[in-house]
């Protein structure tokens, strides 16, 4: 689940932003002053974005960065003079006096570069190396002579044994053909 915090050591100025984003159609996870806080809220979803000013009331936005998971970016609103050197990764800034127009566009532009990441992810997970596919292609070649199933039909055995025995599917093919053989 993707969740937005906003940390601001000004509680109206958190306020504000957040709703903001809400007018916005954006699901909010939480709203605080601290980096302690948001650490907090951001141990509760999967993945998102911390809105922030560049000091907080426990933390500098810098080590707010350093403590959250990989899984988060970051957009700081703060005056240019107030940022530190160099650029962090996952680090987006938005100049201030801010124009909603801007910060709206940033966020949108920030969810569906994390949608696109979540995406890459699904399909790094579903390949498979070379050895993997032979295996399995091996079991259900050996499913399709032996008990006279289509491809389809050996793929779903695989597949369904695989899930009811909490095994990925090269492992469940691998059982297959032990059994078999």
């Amino acid at each position: 689940m993707v969740g937005i915090i906003v940390v601001f050591p000004n509680k109206d100025n958190a306020a504000n932003i957040r709703n903001l984003l809400v007018r916005n159609g954006m699901n909010v996870t939480g709203v605080c002053t601290g980096g302690a806080q948001a650490i907090h809220y951001a141990d509760t979803v999967d993945e998102g974005i911390v809105v922030c000013g560049c000091r907080l009331k426990d933390m500098m936005y810098t080590d707010l960065r350093e403590y959250l998971p990989g899984e988060f970016d970051m957009l700081v609103l703060a005056s240019p003079d107030k940022w530190n050197g160099g650029e962090e990764e996952g680090v987006i800034r938005l100049s201030m006096p801010l124009k909603a127009y801007d910060f709206i566009n940033t966020m949108e532009m920030m969810l569906t570069n994390l949608e696109r990441r979540r995406k890459k992810k699904r399909q790094e997970i579903k390949k498979r190396d070379p050895k993997q596919q032979a295996l399995i292609k091996k079991a259900k070649e050996l499913l399709m002579e032996r008990n006279h199933m289509t491809e389809e039909e050996a793929h779903r055995y695989i597949q369904k044994c695989s899930m009811d025995s909490g095994t990925n599917m090269a492992e469940t093919a691998q059982m297959v053909l032990s059994v078999m053989s």
